[in-house]
């Protein structure tokens, strides 16, 4: 795994990962199929690390850290909108030299991704949204989230105690999930006084705002590649409505998967790889 920095919209600069060399089989001046993973909000480019490490058998696996997230700038005034974060994904696909690319996001990277599929056309080969809406969330969603970080216990004073919060302790969430105790242990920092998560609640508020009271559906009907709509069952994303963003999509496909919530990808790895392998062999194939 080997970091590269590329420079997103403003200046600001953003860490890629490279997960693997280049697959067997490909010499110099040969290049595999590329594919860009995209964490959604307050996640990281190593929450794919096990998605990636297969990925690389057979393709140039490459992790954005998005802005405001894991190892990238974290500008103070933003800025945290929906054009910034897709131009800086823009920008990372050309300067890494991965396009044409599959994007595989999960919830708001995957928005952005399929944001960038339906501008720039000629970038995206292929797309992967993982447990995203298409719909409106409302401004009631926002309200629920700002009294979520409000009650999380800063600092932990261990990161058993970040796993133990987040996977069984939590108020916000129905049962425990030790994957997710998992998920936020690795967006937590050591500081003097305990740990702490790495980004800013209030900048991931003013990430949120800025697409949550919207529907998205005109720019998702824009996307022509082909696009694979996966669900967890107990995911954030029902069923019907991950049925329609497929119908909407000119070349969609349905997944889902049985044993995984929000955190599809992380709650059952083997699950996921089950839904999304036999449609990168479908379009990725070198």
């Amino acid at each position: 795994m080997r970091r590269i920095d590329v420079t997103g919209t403003g200046g600001v600069r953003l860490a890629a990962w490279e997960f693997a060399d280049p697959p067997k089989g490909c010499g110099e001046g040969e290049h595999a199929p590329g594919v860009l993973l995209l964490h959604g909000l307050m996640g990281r480019a190593s929450h794919w690390a096990s998605t990636a490490r297969w990925l690389t058998e057979r393709h140039r696996a490459v992790a954005l850290d998005q802005r405001g997230h894991g190892r990238s700038d974290k500008p103070a005034e933003g800025p945290y909108t929906r054009e910034a974060y897709v131009a800086d994904v823009e920008a990372a696909v050309e300067q890494l030299g991965l396009a044409p690319v599959t994007l595989i996001g999960h919830a708001m990277g995957a928005l952005t991704a399929w944001q960038l599929a339906a501008k720039r056309p000629d970038l995206v080969q292929a797309l992967i949204i993982c447990d995203m809406r298409a719909s409106a969330l409302g401004a009631a969603t926002q309200r629920e989230w700002e009294n979520w970080f409000r009650s999380w216990p800063v600092p932990f004073a261990t990161l058993a105690d970040v796993r133990k919060w987040f996977g069984e302790d939590d108020p916000w969430v129905e049962r425990p999930n030790p994957a997710r105790g998992e998920f936020f242990a690795e967006v937590m920092a050591e500081r003097a006084d305990g740990w702490r998560p790495v980004f800013s609640r209030r900048q991931m508020l003013t990430s949120r705002e800025t697409w949550v009271h919207d529907a998205h559906w005109e720019e998702l009907a824009q996307v022509r590649c082909p696009t694979l709509v996966v669900r967890g069952l107990d995911g954030e994303l029902g069923r019907a409505e991950a049925q329609e963003m497929v119908r909407v999509l000119p070349r969609g496909q349905y997944g889902e998967v049985a044993d995984a919530g929000h955190l599809v990808h992380y709650d059952c790895p083997s699950g996921w790889r089950t839904a999304i392998e036999p449609f990168l062999e479908g379009v990725l194939t070198p």
